[in-house]
């Protein structure tokens, strides 16, 4: 799982979510979006009218401070980030599948550099549509088997959506059987959906330019053992931000624009690829991406652009304290800027904080306790957080897969809503009935330890008193509000919550990976980098990345042999009985405390720019579709 900046570990940013289409009458309006990518050409933001312009420029800002800092798409997790994919790098170069119809995050076959691949047991096969590269030559098989070999080569330590098991283990035999004609072979035969939409959603054809070294021309295409020095060097090369225009490696392009002009400070111009093979060309002459250090600094020129005395920003956004309050059975408040569409952007995602099944603090044992997880999670009232710092705008995780936008993915009891509503008196139930004796306002202790019915559970003294710190990210009001709030929820029981407030990149460096698995340290119970998890570019929302024993990204290390068997059912079967018997089981184990979803940001856009909305809960962007009307 973006201001968030990343990618997959989402940064909160300025989010306000909706639950489904039924939240925001706007978003029912993108569900039923058929456009191609984050619109559809001719269709206009709300109050755009007038004639459609060919040529003119449209200017983008980027979230506050977080610029694009890496070109190269073969991105290590230092640099797997929002801006640098969906904001940067796929304007350029398009990854093989390309997924968002409309606000649905699913597979849009026409913006595909490939025909939908053709699955025979255990083998997969992928044709190319045989598009150009903008130096003439045909995007083809032996540009998607110089992405492969590189995965083979170095994925493990420097792509950064790898998973051990996964992709390129689990496949072999990796052959070009004609110039547009891949086949690779399968470990085992998997459900077509989440091979298509978690594993081949991650390739990227490259270019035969890019297959060198420093010394020259290379063949890490044909020869996986060359692979290791062309990764080096274009890693090298795309770190050189300052010679990004000048070189002729990432001037060779197969999306729609090109890169006229970059500053390190995050200053982007495009200018359309007028080879691209697409079906839908830019409309504009210039694509600009404005930085900004802090939302108020956008909101400045936004408003400023808006009154005719400054700048323009045609699409940019609202700082959550300025968001408007959704009135009772209305789509958004009203928008505090002239001659511009609110917007919320809501992404395809799940938010909660993680809880340390490993911690070394003493309270591990506890965490691990069912009966405490789901009393902590009796005291998170989502309905709260939503109604107030979210301003009406918010979403409810029930468990391990997105309520917004509407899927097929989510189960049924699902979509009855929180399963954990506040409920204070429960959550003291669930702890003097385990042996503890509650001390509302006070502190909490174990009265009797052990392992039998009634006791507070293994690894727990008598007398352990609940008190935890938690680390949580700086910056977000709603987030800040909620930890507050919770905080004292948590006292009505006696479980004292010490609040850490940090920035987000020392939050995430705390609870972000597995401190097992990343050899990190393990001194910490709960912390809250505010955003949760996108699945992007894992799109089919099953649970190997983040809750399967052992996974680097399950930050918390909750194991479970039950839920490795659901989530392993869940790669193999195409049955959606798969999918509902894995998340129904552990939306109630609470392996993190769902938390309200927030949206990526409260887009403003434009009345005098057309092809914007719906955006696409992915987060990718598609300037393609939008041109300048009068």
């Amino acid at each position: 799982m973006h201001s968030q900046q990343w990618r997959r570990l989402r940064r909160p940013g300025f989010k306000m979510a909706a639950a489904c289409c039924a939240v925001l009458a706007l978003a029912l309006a993108a569900c039923s979006s058929s456009g191609g990518g984050s619109g559809s050409p001719g269709a206009s933001p709300t109050g755009a009218t007038g004639a459609k312009v060919i040529g003119g420029t449209a200017t983008y800002a980027l979230p506050p401070n977080s610029a694009p800092n890496y070109i190269f798409p073969f991105a290590s997790s230092t640099y797997f980030s929002t801006v640098n994919f969906a904001e940067f790098q796929y304007l350029m170069y398009r990854p093989l599948y390309w997924f968002g119809n409309g606000a649905s995050p699913t597979l849009n076959s026409s913006l595909s550099l490939a025909d939908p691949p053709v699955y025979n047991g255990r083998q997969v096969t992928i044709t190319l549509k045989g598009w150009k590269w903008s130096n003439g030559e045909t995007v083809n098989a032996d540009d998607l088997e110089f992405w492969i070999h590189m995965m083979q080569a170095v994925a493990e330590g420097d792509w950064g959506d790898y998973v051990p098991g996964l992709f390129p283990s689990n496949i072999s035999n990796v052959k070009v059987t004609g110039p547009l004609t891949l086949t690779m072979t399968m470990d085992k035969a998997y459900n077509p959906t989440w091979f298509t939409d978690n594993e081949l959603s991650q390739l990227t054809p490259m270019p035969m330019a890019w297959d060198k070294t420093a010394a020259g021309s290379s063949n890490c295409t044909a020869v996986v053992a060359d692979c290791a020095k062309v990764y080096a060097y274009l890693d090298s090369q795309s770190k050189s931000l300052s010679t990004w225009v000048s070189s002729p490696l990432w001037s060779v392009v197969d999306g729609p624009w090109k890169l006229a002009s970059f500053n390190a400070d995050g200053n982007s111009t495009f200018v359309p690829n007028t080879t691209y093979s697409g079906p839908v060309k830019p409309t504009l002459a210039k694509f600009e991406e404005l930085p900004f250090t802090t939302e108020s600094a956008e909101y400045n020129v936004l408003q400023a652009g808006a009154a005719g005395a400054g700048q323009k920003i045609d699409v940019g956004y609202i700082p959550t304290t300025d968001t408007p309050t959704k009135p009772a059975n209305a789509t958004v408040g009203a928008n505090p800027v002239n001659g511009y569409t609110l917007a919320p952007l809501i992404e395809w995602a799940i938010n909660y904080f993680p809880i340390n099944f490993q911690s070394t603090t003493g309270n591990g044992p506890v965490n691990k306790q069912l009966y405490f997880r789901q009393a902590l999670q009796d005291l998170m009232n989502q309905k709260a957080i939503i109604d107030g710092p979210l301003r009406g705008y918010g979403a409810y995780t029930v468990g391990p897969v997105g309520t917004y936008p509407a899927t097929s993915y989510l189960s049924a009891l699902g979509q009855q809503g929180d399963p954990f509503p506040f409920n204070p008196t429960k959550a003291k139930e669930l702890l003097t009935s385990h042996g503890w004796n509650v001390v509302p306002n006070g502190i909490t202790t174990c009265a009797d330890p052990g392992t039998g019915a009634g006791q507070c559970g293994a690894g727990i003294a008598k007398g352990h008193q609940l008190v935890y710190n938690l680390p949580y990210a700086t910056g977000t009001n709603w987030i800040a509000q909620e930890m507050v709030q919770l905080q004292s929820n948590a006292s009505l029981v006696g479980i004292k919550l010490n609040l850490e407030p940090k920035p987000f990149n020392q939050v995430t460096a705390i609870g972000g990976p597995n401190c097992v698995v990343a050899k990190t340290s393990c001194d910490w119970d709960i912390a809250n980098w505010g955003g949760g998890w996108s699945f992007v570019p894992d799109y089919y929302p099953t649970g190997e990345t983040l809750f399967l024993s052992g996974s680097g990204a399950n930050s918390g290390g909750y194991s479970s042999a039950e839920n490795d068997a659901l989530i392993n059912q869940t790669l193999t079967s195409s049955s959606p009985s798969a999918l509902d018997n894995w998340q129904n089981y552990l939306a109630t184990q609470v392996p993190d405390v769902w938390q309200p979803n927030g949206a990526y940001e409260m887009t403003e856009v434009s009345n005098s720019l057309g092809g914007v909305l719906p955006q696409s809960t992915t987060g990718n962007i598609n300037p393609e579709d939008w041109y300048l009307i009068k």
